[in-house]
């Protein structure tokens, strides 16, 4: 029966992920010469792909071997994200850390904040639509569960984790931002896999404000200041502490060095 959740799981994976990829290929096409409005879905579409096969992979975590097949689906899914979803940020934190930077501007700050969340938000619809045809046991009982709290440690750890593991990966991608997009990809996936490994049963490991909106959506109308600090301002902050860390603090170091 393990087998059979596991393959299903895969199969709403896979054909979410070559659904997404058919449509931003048809939308780049089809929105030349209207780059906002393509952007828009290049985000919105990212975000939805993510949380999708995220949703998932959350289920398959309770299946053996035990967290093996879990990390190892999370470092191939974090690879294909990368892979398949070019030229799109797919991360409120990181919008914001260019919005920061000054690199985007305040509408297209807003712009791509709002298709992350309307994205991480059809995912958990229709992830939920997927869940009501009970093609698997797990699915049913994903279904019937409220408020399943990731946050297994106190609120101030849980802030500083989510803080720390988005300074982690914002700061990753400034030092591979030059490297070759399959290399980039790999590497990204594998800090990924290793933040989810060593926070992942502490907080989830999400870093990404959106996802965690998508994922425990139940969880923020019940707690909703505590996960707004965790899940949402925590990341931006670790995001921009990146910049400060980056533009400010480095060349310092380098001159009196």
């Amino acid at each position: 029966m393990a087998l059979l959740e596991a393959c299903l799981s895969l199969l709403v994976m896979a054909l979410t992920v070559v659904g997404i990829t058919a449509c931003r290929r048809v939308a780049l096409q089809a929105l030349p010469h209207r780059p906002q409005s393509q952007g828009f879905f290049l985000e919105l579409s990212g975000a939805f792909q993510i949380a999708a096969c995220t949703h998932e992979l959350r289920l398959m975590a309770e299946l053996p071997p035990q967290p093996h097949l879990a990390l190892a689906l999370t470092y191939l899914l974090t690879a294909l994200h990368g892979l398949t979803l070019l030229g799109s940020l797919n991360n409120p934190s990181s919008s914001f850390q260019l919005f920061f930077k000054g690199r985007l501007t305040a509408k297209t700050w807003g712009l791509q904040t709002a298709a992350h969340f309307a994205g991480a938000l059809l995912a958990n619809i229709y992830i939920r639509l997927i869940w009501t045809l009970g093609m698997a046991p797990v699915h049913s009982r994903a279904l019937a569960e409220s408020c399943t709290s990731p946050i297994q440690t106190t609120l101030a750890n849980a802030f500083v984790l989510e803080l720390l593991f988005s300074f982690l990966l914002h700061l990753t991608l400034l030092q591979v931002e030059s490297m070759n997009h399959k290399t980039k990809s790999h590497l990204v996936a594998l800090l990924i896999t290793t933040l989810v490994y060593e926070g992942g049963h502490l907080t989830g490991a999400i870093f990404n404000p959106a996802l965690a909106f998508s994922m425990h959506l139940s969880c923020f109308s019940e707690k909703f200041w505590n996960y707004i600090l965790v899940y949402w301002i925590a990341p931006c902050i670790g995001s921009v502490l990146v910049v400060i860390a980056w533009d400010e603090i480095l060349p310092l170091i380098r001159r009196e060095a």
